[in-house]
């Protein structure tokens, strides 16, 4: 009888020896559940690592090519601007002439002969309008009565040493 109610009862010894076993299986337990949280976390840090490497590589190559379009986009505004002026010296706005020195050209729907005699001076430049020379600086306007029914003007916009940019216009009147 005895044996059988020491089997049926954990010994002391036993019992320490399964408290033992399973404090182990929890240290285990702890030790490999943190080692693969720190072998999961090492791998999150290198993903994290290779993907900031990799965007700024990524982030070279586009202010890369953002440098390249602002310069060409710098030259294509360069292109422009020489292309505008070129067609404005062919065909400047409206009723707006570029005279040189010593030209004359028919203007106001061929009512005016104008011409810029001699080269500009600093002060004022020396027009011929149908004939008439008339002296005049940036800023003046010349009248210019054909007949009584039609009037024109003569503007000076700006004047330099190759050339004076003039305005040419005529208007019948109105009866009164």
């Amino acid at each position: 009888m005895t044996e059988t109610a020491e089997s049926g009862r954990m010994t002391r010894r036993n019992r320490f020896l399964l408290i033992g076993v399973n404090v182990l299986l929890l240290l285990v337990g702890v030790i490999g559940g943190f080692m693969y949280r720190g072998i999961m976390d090492y791998r999150d840090v290198i993903d994290s690592t290779q993907l900031v490497v990799q965007t700024r590589s990524e982030n070279q190559e586009l202010a890369s090519q953002l440098n390249e379009e602002r310069a060409n986009l710098a030259a294509l505004q360069a292109k422009l601007k020489s292309v505008k002026d070129a067609l404005d010296a062919i065909l400047p706005a409206e009723n707006t002439y570029n005279v040189s020195p010593n030209q004359s050209l028919t203007v106001a729907d061929g009512h005016l002969i104008i011409g810029l005699v001699g080269a500009p001076a600093n002060e004022g430049i020396n027009i011929n309008i149908n004939g008439k020379q008339h002296v005049a600086a940036v800023g003046d306007v010349i009248h210019v009565a054909l007949d009584p029914s039609t009037t024109c003007e003569v503007g000076v916009h700006s004047f330099d040493m190759f050339k004076a940019v003039l305005t040419a216009s005529c208007a019948a009147t109105k009866p009164q």
